[in-house]
């Protein structure tokens, strides 16, 4: 596969929120509409003792993401309630379109205290076009269970002959680099299926996609399309420790194939961006989403600093 580059298409110092979050559009995910393109994305406000909140706000572009159209004027999920899994935000959430509605899978994070945070996917609906969202519950419909007994988020779902079915990562360990230091997590991708999208049966603990830099790799937002007759899936991955600071230990984007859903092949080169020093994605090029729109294939990530100054996309070559 060929990307073409077409740069920072969304830059959040650009164009302000108006409810007070200057930083960061992370995890883009896209809903196309007839004559615009609807991206969602996690945006964080800071709290009086320094902690982010992440909440889910939407930029309107022109089809062929060469301009913005509009930003929202409120975050499109109100914030979880005292004690639930997504007390503390919402980031990301996949968008898709199911039965007239607009299905949004929602990562949910609260704080912990041994460890930073716990995460879960739950399910929220919009039935004003994308506008605004409501939870079909309190609490989550994807969590943490007897083998994958982490953190469990990153939702990307798809309906494929009548049948839901989900990619996301699932949390395999927590530990630190030296003693005294702050923990870190290891997570991998597994799959998981659904009949209506809400009771899911996963394959608790299997991890589907193989390692590249052996078993702390943290794989990270699968995104699943079709091309060329098979499935193929774009996600990211780091290290465990040193992520953070050291460029060759960030996030960069990986690829995997498949013909029948579950099974994945992996085969990175077969996929990648080009880096070129000093641009705004040269350290890290990590939370992929791919979409069509108008017969042309595109796929939209984060750049350096996990996206803290928006967004851009490539363009998939004939």
């Amino acid at each position: 596969m060929r990307w073409v580059k077409l740069g920072l298409v969304f830059d959040i110092r650009a164009h302000p929120l108006p409810f007070g979050c200057g930083a960061f559009a992370q995890s883009p995910q896209a809903l196309v509409f007839d004559d615009f393109i609807r991206i969602y994305f996690s945006t964080r406000s800071q709290e009086p003792d320094g902690q982010y909140r992440s909440h889910v706000a939407f930029v309107d572009m022109r089809k062929d993401l060469g301009a913005v159209l509009r930003v929202s004027e409120r975050p499109v999920i109100a914030q979880g309630a005292l004690g639930t899994f997504d007390e503390h935000g919402i980031f990301p959430m996949n968008v898709l379109r199911y039965d007239g509605l607009i299905y949004g899978y929602t990562t949910g994070w609260s704080r912990r205290v041994s460890v930073p945070v716990e995460t879960a996917i739950g399910l929220a609906v919009s039935s004003d076009g994308g506008s605004t969202f409501e939870r079909q519950g309190p609490g989550p419909v994807l969590a943490a269970s007897l083998r994958e007994p982490y953190l469990v988020g990153d939702g990307f779902v798809r309906v494929v002959d009548g049948l839901f079915h989900m990619w996301y990562i699932f949390g395999t360990a927590w530990s630190r680099p030296s003693a005294g230091a702050a923990p870190e997590r290891v997570y991998k991708i597994g799959h998981a299926w659904s009949q209506d999208g809400i009771a899911w049966t996963k394959e608790d603990g299997r991890r589907i996609v193989p390692d590249r830099l052996g078993p702390e790799e943290c794989q990270a937002l699968p995104t699943v399309f079709d091309l060329g007759g098979r499935r193929h899936m774009i996600f990211c991955y780091r290290e465990q420790f040193g992520f953070r600071t050291d460029r060759g230990r960030g996030y960069r984007l990986g690829h995997a194939w498949s013909d029948d859903l579950a099974h994945w092949n992996r085969d990175d080169d077969a996929s990648s961006l080009p880096i070129t020093s000093g641009e705004w994605d040269s350290d890290m090029q990590c939370y992929p989403h791919v979409f069509t729109c108008d017969g042309a294939t595109y796929l939209l990530y984060n750049g350096n600093a996990f996206g803290r100054w928006g967004f851009g996309a490539a363009r998939l070559e004939p």
